[in-house]
């Protein structure tokens, strides 16, 4: 580790990885707790997001070898850097060109229901029956008001299924995709006692609704950052806002950061946030799976959030 340290600084390149592995001198330095190196190689702008031949971060490396202190170290780097692009990407119009075209194609995309799954047209995974426990457990997050509730993307229905069992005060739903919104109408949502459909994109409609007293948010697109910018008006004081967590399935450090960039976020707004785990098993029937082109959601846990009012801090202003 002493002829790293004095290669960094002699000018080599933090960002190397070896070819036959892929390992970085960082992943090296987090497995084997060399703190002051792993700091090191971060000033010297080592991507802290950088993943060996079997998909694996530095961040893995030092979990799997049980340096916590390491762990969070690369923790805060990965939301620190994030907040960066973040902060850089605020500075570009509200929604590019690529974005709205992007947008656009997606609700063109024909939608299949395909028995317990929904696909797209290209079969990616979009929503399965597996998630019904975790949609069960959202509602009863969601609904402990028993007020007014609010869905952003029905896709099949799962969690307003149990948001009906709780008998909310008002029931809305946001949903832009044609097929989803024509298989809606088909099941009489329309006609539920409470339930107001708004058809058209989030972004669109979002000023004409709320405020709520629990707030679900499960779109395709999954545009948190947008979405919550407009929690403040959304919520009501002492709502619960919660959405579903599939982001990075496939590397559990990923998601740890996303999870924390997310909490980190929501702070400057007021709002304090925890992640309560779920036992799940997604691979209960391995057939549901079959010639799915995107998968979505990977391994046996799964952190669901919960929003609420920062302890001690006033309800933000719009």
């Amino acid at each position: 580790m002493a002829a790293a340290r004095a290669a960094l600084k002699a000018g080599a390149e933090s960002h190397y990885q070896e070819v036959a592995t892929g390992t970085s001198g960082l992943m090296a330095a987090a497995g084997a707790n060399q703190a002051e190196l792993v700091e090191l190689m971060l000033q010297r702008g080592a991507p802290w997001n950088a993943v060996d031949r079997k998909g694996k971060c530095a961040g893995q490396y030092a979990l799997a070898a049980g340096h916590q202190a390491l762990v969070d170290r690369l923790v805060n780097a990965g939301v620190q850097a994030e907040l960066l692009f973040r902060a850089m990407a605020k500075k570009k119009p509200a929604e590019s060109n690529e974005e709205r075209i992007a947008n656009k194609k997606y609700l063109e995309r024909e939608i299949k229901y395909d028995g317990d799954r929904l696909l797209d047209e290209e079969a990616r995974g979009v929503m399965m029956q597996w998630e019904a426990p975790l949609m069960a457990a959202h509602a009863e997050v969601i609904c402990r008001g028993s007020g007014d509730v609010l869905n952003v993307g029905f896709g099949m229905g799962i969690i307003d299924t149990y948001i009906q069992t709780y008998a909310p005060r008002s029931h809305t739903i946001i949903e832009a995709h044609p097929d989803v919104y024509k298989k809606m109408l088909a099941e009489g949502w329309g006609d539920k006692p409470g339930v107001k459909i708004v058809f058209g994109r989030w972004e669109d409609v979002i000023n004409d609704v709320g405020p709520f007293d629990g707030i679900f948010f499960d779109t395709f697109d999954d545009d948190f950052v947008s979405f919550h910018s407009h929690l403040p008006r959304l919520l009501k004081s002492g709502g619960i806002y919660s959405y579903f967590n599939g982001i990075h399935p496939e590397n559990t450090f990923f998601q740890g950061v996303a999870c924390q960039l997310i909490t980190t976020e929501l702070e400057g707004y007021g709002f304090a946030s925890e992640y309560i785990t779920c036992a799940i098993d997604c691979e209960e029937d391995k057939e549901q799976w079959g010639g799915i082109t995107f998968r979505y959601f990977e391994g046996n846990s799964y952190y669901l959030p919960i929003i609420t009012w920062g302890p001690g801090q006033p309800a933000p202003e719009a």
